[in-house]
């Protein structure tokens, strides 16, 4: 079985159409070119689908995820829901034996959140909200309790998905629309929160994040946000010190991360792979892939 992630049934923004999709991907080496020694056919993989330039000052220092003339694999350039595809040797993860293929399809969305909470700092004792129970939502949840944070609040407008943050270890699951959200937090969480991760990105969210989080706190934006301006109370940024950060993706280092914190067992799988179809039904993975109560929608590939 080889797994091939649909994403979600519409491209998000920074991509064109026609879209080829297919980021999230495990496979088995089919081929190697030239100079390739780390890997051999037979292999299983992982994608770590940034193509980054090389040579800009974002990639000298390290921080390519930010390349000055970065592509991403499935969505600039045509992906993995393919036959055949070939990319880079340093763009693959050998998967670690032990790790099923459902375990280690969740190894490049849990990379966002890794690198989000390495973002917010030493999360050890801290509190901590996360603002959409969304699949990065909820693996952000994942990752800061590992990384250590004491309390962590939860906020979403679905009944189901604040369900599901609860099973995952949150504190408390707030409905993302209550007029009293932000009192409820505080008198949870013991009071202003030290770290914010707005996994939702739009006008209310960043107000809610401003209005969570204590003096000299962050706020880390971590969802894409919707085309054009999004404002924000600067006056409350200004006077209270805080630090809004936004974050994209992940290196190398975030990878092997991810993939040690699922291999720890610390993400539960089967609560964030809510279905799963095979390549015949790839039509029907995508339409299930936009109902809100769908975490992480795989597509499957019975083959050698």
């Amino acid at each position: 079985m080889r797994l091939r992630h649909p994403c979600c049934g519409r491209p998000p923004p920074f991509i064109d159409l026609p879209y080829r999709p297919g980021h999230e991907a495990v496979g088995v080496v089919a081929a190697t070119g030239k100079g390739v020694e780390d890997f051999a056919p037979g292999d299983r993989v992982i994608i770590e689908p940034n193509l980054y330039c090389g040579q800009c000052p974002q990639c000298r220092s390290g921080r390519y995820n930010i390349c000055q003339e970065l592509k991403v694999f499935g969505c600039q350039t045509p992906g993995a829901m393919t036959d055949l595809f070939t990319i880079p040797a340093d763009r693959v993860h050998r998967v670690p034996d032990g790790m099923s293929d459902i375990e280690a399809a969740l190894v490049e969305p849990l990379a966002t959140p890794v690198h989000a909470v390495a973002k917010a700092g030493d999360l050890t004792g801290r509190t901590v909200a996360v603002l959409g129970a969304g699949p990065i939502g909820l693996l952000v949840l994942a990752a800061a309790r590992h990384a250590g944070a004491a309390r962590i609040a939860v906020t979403d407008l679905l009944d189901g998905k604040r369900e599901r943050a609860l099973r995952l270890g949150a504190d408390v699951a707030l409905p993302a629309d209550a007029p009293d959200l932000v009192e409820q937090a505080h008198a949870t969480l013991g009071g202003p929160v030290d770290v914010v991760f707005d996994c939702v990105a739009r006008e209310r969210s960043m107000a809610q994040a401003t209005d969570l989080v204590a003096k000299g706190g962050r706020i880390i934006v971590v969802g894409v946000g919707a085309a054009g301006p999004t404002p924000i109370r600067l006056d409350l940024v200004q006077d209270r010190e805080i630090r809004i950060e936004g974050t994209l993706m992940y290196t190398r280092e975030d990878y092997r991360a991810a993939m040690s914190l699922i291999a720890s067992g610390a993400v539960d799988t089967a609560e964030i792979v809510t279905a799963t179809y095979p390549l015949a039904d790839a039509a029907k993975a995508f339409a299930a892939s936009v109902d809100p109560e769908q975490v992480k929608v795989l597509v499957t590939v019975d083959g050698p």
